[in-house]
C-alpha cells in the first residue's frame, strides 16, 4: 500500500531543502504518513520521571496541555509537578511547530496550533466504547470540537523508555472509505446542531462537514467485518522516532504502545497545495452539496 514515507532529518530546527519540502507536502496531502526514523524528542533528565502511567488522573486516555493558556488537565500530582510536566509539553509544542514551519513554509501563515497531549497509558487492553476505541480503523473527528472544515494535522513522537514501539495499521484511501460509508450517515435532526452549540455540548457550531465526518468515524468503527477484511498496512514506530499525518484523511488504528507525545494543528483547506484532495472537497463531491457555510 506504500502508506508510510520515510524522510531524513534528525533536527527539529534545521532548515529543510526545497526538494524535501515538495516531497513531504505532496505525500502528506495525498494522505500518507511521513515517518522520521532519526528524529527523537529527547527528554531532559528530570523529565524522565514522567514516564509512568500514574501521572494520568485516570479520567481520560491522555494528559492535555494548551500552550496559549498554559492549562493542563488529566494529570495527577502536585502543582510543582504539574508545572514541570507543562514545561515538557511546552517544549514539545514549540519543537513541533518549528519543524512544521521548516518543512511546510507555505502553511506558515495559516497553521493553527491546538492542544498538546501526552499518553502514558498502554493502549492495548484498555477498555472503551467503540467510539473511543482507537484500535479500530478510523479517521479523526471531534464530537465536541467542530473543525468547520479545517484539517487535522498531528505530529507524534514515541518516547517509550523500554524499547516498545507504537504499533499502527493504515487503511485504504479516504475517498474509498467515504464512498463506502457516507450513505449510511443519516441527515442531522433539524436544529440539533444549533442546540448542541447553544447548550455548550460542542465548542462552536457543528457544520454539516463535521456531522458527516463524525458519521464516517462511527460507521467505520461499528462495521466489524470492515475492520477485519479491509486493506490494512501494519507499521511499528520504534522509540525515539517521529511521524505525522492528516489524521482526518489517513485511516488509522493503534494496536499497542505507551508513552506517546502528540501535537495537533489545524489548517484551512485554502492553505493546501492540493485542496481537491481534502476530506471537505471529497465529501462535498460525494454528498453533492456544500458542507460548510463559507470556504475552508
Amino acid at each position: 500500500m506504500n502508506s508510510i514515507i520515510e524522510l531524513p532529518g534528525d533536527s527539529w530546527t534545521q532548515a529543510v531543502p526545497a526538494e524535501a519540502q515538495d516531497r513531504a507536502i505532496d505525500n502528506l496531502e495525498e494522505g500518507r504518513v511521513l515517518y522520521f526514523p532519526h528524529l527523537a524528542f529527547a527528554l531532559l533528565p528530570e523529565e524522565e520521571a514522567f514516564l509512568r502511567p500514574t501521572w494520568s488522573s485516570g479520567g481520560a486516555k491522555n494528559i492535555g496541555f494548551e500552550r496559549e493558556t498554559g492549562k493542563i488537565w488529566g494529570v495527577s500530582g502536585s502543582e510543582t509537578e504539574k508545572a514541570a510536566l507543562s514545561q515538557m509539553l511546552r517544549r514539545y509544542a514549540d519543537s513541533t511547530r518549528e519543524l512544521l514551519l521548516n518543512l511546510f513554509p507555505t502553511y506558515a501563515a495559516s497553521l493553527m496550533q491546538a492542544r498538546t497531549s501526552f499518553r502514558p497509558i498502554e493502549i492495548a487492553g484498555r477498555s472503551s466504547s467503540y467510539r473511543k476505541d482507537d484500535t479500530r480503523l478510523h479517521v479523526d473527528a471531534f464530537p465536541s470540537r467542530p473543525t468547520g472544515g479545517r484539517r487535522i494535522l498531528r505530529v507524534f513522537s514515541n518516547v517509550n523508555p523500554e524499547g516498545k514501539p507504537r504499533c499502527w495499521r493504515i487503511g485504504e484511501g479516504f475517498r474509498e472509505y467515504a464512498q463506502r460509508f457516507a450513505s449510511r450517515v443519516a441527515s442531522p435532526i433539524p436544529a440539533s446542531r444549533f442546540l448542541l452549540s447553544l447548550t455548550g455540548v460542542t465548542k462552536g457550531y457543528r457544520s454539516l462537514y463535521d456531522h458527516y465526518m463524525l458519521g464516517l468515524h462511527d460507521q467505520g468503527k461499528l462495521d466489524s467485518e470492515y475492520q477485519r477484511q479491509s486493506p490494512q498496512e501494519p507499521f511499528a514506530f520504534p522509540p525515539q522516532t517521529t511521524w505525522m499525518c492528516f489524521t482526518d484523511q489517513a485511516l488509522h488504528a493503534v494496536d499497542s504502545g505507551q508513552y506517546l507525545l502528540e501535537q495537533t494543528f489545524h489548517l484551512p483547506r485554502a492553505a493546501l497545495r492540493r485542496p481537491e484532495l481534502s476530506p471537505l472537497t471529497v465529501l462535498e463531491e460525494i454528498v453533492g452539496r456544500p458542507l460548510c457555510a463559507r470556504p475552508r
